[in-house]
Order: structure tokens, then sequence, then C-alpha cells
């Protein structure tokens, strides 16, 4: 009896300890997850309301790397919106004037030194 709850308590903290790193590690990369969503949102906006190509067709100009990335686009807004799901996301709207504009970025500020 006392060696099964040994062995509960050592999967507890072996499960809390690799559920500790999985978060350190998505919050390590949460910057370049925004700047990744940031730009697939404003280049699938410009392929797809500039372009006038099919959403699915975008995912064509995006880097090596941005497979992640999942889009949605609202026709009526003429936005496009990236994002990792639970993690990161960015809406670009198209202006008639400067094209597709990303949304202003609402996430925590960070000095730069």
């Amino acid at each position: 009896m006392l060696a099964r709850r040994s062995i509960l308590l050592a999967l507890a903290a072996i499960l809390l300890t690799a559920a500790l790193a999985a978060w350190l590690y998505v919050r390590s990369l949460t910057p370049q997850l925004q700047l990744g969503v940031g730009y697939a949102a404003r280049v699938a906006c410009a392929c797809r309301f500039i372009g006038n190509r099919p959403l699915a067709q975008c995912r064509t100009d995006f880097e090596a790397g941005m497979e992640p990335i999942r889009l949605t686009e609202d026709a009526a807004r003429k936005s496009v919106t990236a994002y990792v799901p639970l993690i990161a996301s960015r809406t670009a709207t198209l202006d008639p004037v400067l094209g597709c504009q990303p949304e202003r970025f609402r996430g925590a500020a960070r000095e730069v030194r």
C-alpha cells in the first residue's frame, strides 16, 4: 500500500514537472508567435483582398515553419485573423489607401535595452 502511494506521488510529481516545463516553453515562444501571426495576417490579408485569391491558396505565400498558424477571414470587414490556438492571434484589415494594416498590438509592453 505504501509502495503504491509512493509510485502515485512520483507520477504526479513527474506530470506536474512536465506541465510546468511545457508552459514555460510555450511562454518563451510567445513573442516569436506574436510576430509570426502578425506577419501571416498581413500577408494573407493582402493575398485575399488585394490579390483576390482564395484564403486557402494564401498559405503558399508563407515561409517554412509557419504551418501551425491558422487563418480565418471576415469578408464583411475585409480582414484576416491569423492565430495559433490558445497562444497568439493577430488581425489585419484592408484599408483602401494603406493596404492591409495589422491591428494595434495589445500585449504587454517590454522594456528595450
